[in-house]
């Protein structure tokens, strides 16, 4: 708790003292959680003294939101330098070898579609775009000589140049045909139905007019009928070919894992040489080390469990080809590793992980060993991380402190912000840090906790309590503020916000996030209650007589559960939640990990029906309002409404929000903001003190 005051602090001391003197602390508001600037990853020179970070200024408006790359010193010697300045986003920055330019992907001027652009970081000028592809390019990855640019486009599997592809995207317009045909599975992706195009991968001179050359085209891979990208490519060390991720079995969806595995193919052609891959791994992110020795990869073992900790891998790299078999680096480290990167000198790797509810940092010798923390204290969550000659370069946010970039000390861990985008709106803001406690639950799992208080809190007073819970389920309520579910927002106006770690949660071992498996609902439902419990019996500041709950995706599960199996609540709020297990499981966009967390098909498992809250809707009685997005294809709208129609039967007092327009999330400002306005409605009408 100290540290986090410490930073706290810390963070106030940037702003200058006349504006701390003319401003009074103040509740959160949706307008600071929403135009807060967001930072994306920072992405470092080779000579590691600079880096360059897209910063987004949201709006309100209607294409008010702008997306510009900021020229950052990692020395920390200068202020931050705006590097672009146009309408649209820019993404994908990649550093030449020698750091004389940039490429990076934007859409500009009059394009129909993202292209590639490349900026000259020794002298002055506008960035010159060197494509020109009407599908599109984006993930610019420079070649190691700085004469080629390799890139990404989503084309039509059968069009051999941008010719083929214009000529059958202009057939599909004038076919006056608006109707999808599908022969397999999956016929949707999270917020879109799938169409027939497919991502490959382009290489160019790095230089206007220069052709494209599609490398996939025309391969077995990518005629396979279960390839899919996704690639993140990476150039070979000699520049005569790239290694990419990608997964033949898209196709075995709807009843078996999909793999991704590494492929290496040539520049000047030819076929897709899988280099790394298994059935019972898959391997994505491929990063070579500097001395082009090893190559490195994100591993993730497939087997009965549901959920498996994301690895470090590591095969030997000679002559343009594998030696040997992945040595898994990180098997005794009890975390998931979220990212990683290795020292310039080859010697080290740092990575990133869930751990008790923050994102911390980590290193290991590179050939394998201990998994260190780099301070086993921290606060926050880290994020984007690089690791530079003598220094990390990453980005990091606390529950009081809004994203901004950092330089890590490696031999300690401690960190110096080197921007201070979002300052100045912070230090207006009444946000007290989180409060951490443990409790045990009654199966005997120490389940932690965060409490989110109130401004102008006062613990000689008592405040109604709102229970957040988190999606995923394998995932954190991390020490952090959200700009799509913030607990400072939540509790804005007058209530003690938990977030709880139920089971399935990650950051606390393997085995606590495996124990869902075959029980989706019921103990996590179990471990949210008592969770409240041990709240109001550990502080005496939270109002025992006056408790709601809300929730959104998985969160939006347990909110249901809750609804079905408990009158705890004086009301309840969920977001994009199922009703029933094998309802979500016939419409979502993805299954088969659902028949194993459910011990197997439905008519081979009971859980299915034991675990749906529909099972139990005669018991429905707590006041709820449920939202859900139309074009949700995760949790399709079909289960909130069926949650919506047991709720009118059984004459409980509701509100449904429809938003038209959203997906899985709620993401167009003004609605985001009439979202919130409705929640704290709801909340008021219910928790309101007698």
């Amino acid at each position: 708790m100290f540290k986090h005051w410490i930073v706290f602090a810390l963070a106030l001391l940037l702003v200058s003292p006349l504006a701390l003197a003319d401003t009074e602390p103040r509740a959160v508001t949706h307008e600071d959680v929403w135009l807060m600037k967001r930072l994306g990853s920072p992405t470092v020179s080779p000579d590691g003294q600079y880096a360059v970070v897209p910063v987004t200024e949201p709006s309100y408006e209607e294409d008010g939101t702008v997306t510009n790359l900021w020229l950052i010193t990692v020395d920390g010697s200068e202020a931050p330098r705006q590097l672009t300045a146009a309408k649209s986003g820019e993404s994908g920055v990649h550093w030449r070898p020698d750091g004389a330019k940039i490429a990076f992907s934007a859409t500009r001027e009059d394009d129909e579609a993202a292209q590639i652009y490349i900026m000259n970081m020794r002298a002055p000028g506008e960035a010159m775009r060197i494509t020109d592809l009407s599908t599109g390019a984006f993930n610019p990855r420079w070649s190691p000589d700085g004469e080629t640019i390799a890139f990404e486009s989503r084309v039509w599997p059968d069009a051999a140049d941008d010719e083929a592809n214009k000529e059958r995207t202009q057939e599909e317009e004038d076919s006056g045909i608006n109707v999808s045909r599908y022969e397999g599975f999956p016929i949707r992706d999270w917020n879109r139905w799938r169409d027939d195009k497919q991502t490959r991968l382009f290489v160019q001179e790095a230089r206007a007019g220069a052709e494209p050359t599609d490398l996939l085209v025309g391969t077995e891979l990518a005629s396979g009928p279960g390839y899919d990208g996704g690639l993140q490519a990476v150039w070979t060390p000699d520049g005569s070919g790239l290694v990419f991720s990608a997964t033949e079995n898209l196709h075995e969806a709807a009843f078996a894992t999909t793999r991704r595995h590494l492929y290496r193919i040539s520049v000047d052609g030819g076929e897709a040489e899988r280099v790394v891959g298994a059935d019972d791994f898959s391997c994505t992110g491929p990063t070579f080390s500097s001395a082009g020795d090893w190559l490195y990869c994100s591993y993730s073992p497939i087997n009965d469990w549901v959920y498996n900790h994301t690895e470090i891998a590591r095969v030997g790299w000679q002559d343009g080809s594998v030696k040997g078999e992945p040595d898994v680096l990180t098997s005794a480290f009890d975390r998931s590793v979220s990212s990683f990167d290795i020292t310039p000198d080859g010697e080290r790797l740092y990575l990133t992980a869930m751990d008790h509810g923050r994102m911390r940092l980590f290193t290991l010798p590179a050939g394998g060993g201990v998994v260190e923390r780099l301070d086993p204290e921290s606060a926050g969550v880290y994020g984007g991380l690089h690791a530079a000659d003598g220094h990390l370069v990453a980005t990091w946010e606390s529950s009081i402190s809004p994203i901004e970039v950092v330089r890590v000390d490696p031999s300690n861990g401690q960190h110096t912000a080197l921007t201070e985008f979002n300052t100045e709106r912070a230090a207006e803001l009444d946000r007290q840090p989180f409060k951490s406690f443990w409790f045990t639950s009654s199966k005997g799992r120490d389940i932690h906790s965060w409490l989110a208080l109130p401004p102008d809190f006062d613990e000689n007073k008592q405040y109604p309590l709102v229970l957040f819970i988190h999606g995923g389920p394998f995932t954190s309520s991390l020490d952090n503020d959200h700009v799509r579910w913030s607990p400072h927002l939540l509790a804005a106006p007058g209530y003690v916000v938990l977030l709880t770690d139920y089971t399935g949660s990650v950051g606390y071992g393997e085995e606590f996030s495996r124990n869902i498996q075959g029980d989706p609902l019921a103990t996590p439902g179990e471990e949210l209650v008592e969770a409240a419990d041990a709240a109001i019996e550990q502080f005496d500041f939270i109002d025992p007589d006056r408790a709601a709950a809300t929730g959104a995706s998985y969160g939006g599960h347990l909110v249901n559960w809750l609804l079905a199996t408990t009158d705890r609540f004086d009301a309840l709020i969920g977001h994009a939640g199922l009703i029933s297990l094998e309802g979500q499981w016939s419409t979502s966009d993805a299954i088969y990990h659902r028949e194993i967390m459910n011990d197997g098909l439905p008519w081979e498992s009971d859980v299915w029906e034991e675990q749906s809250p529909s099972t139990y809707a005669e018991n429905f009685s707590t006041p709820t309002m449920l939202t859900i997005g139309l074009r949700d294809y995760r949790v399709p709208p079909n289960e909130t409404i069926a949650a919506w129609t047991y709720l009118q039967r059984m004459q409980v007092p509701s509100r449904l929000l429809v938003f038209h327009d959203a997906d899985h999330w709620i993401m167009q400002g003004k609605e985001a903001r009439y979202f919130w306005e409705e929640v704290h409605d709801w909340l008021a009408k219910y928790l309101k003190d007698e």
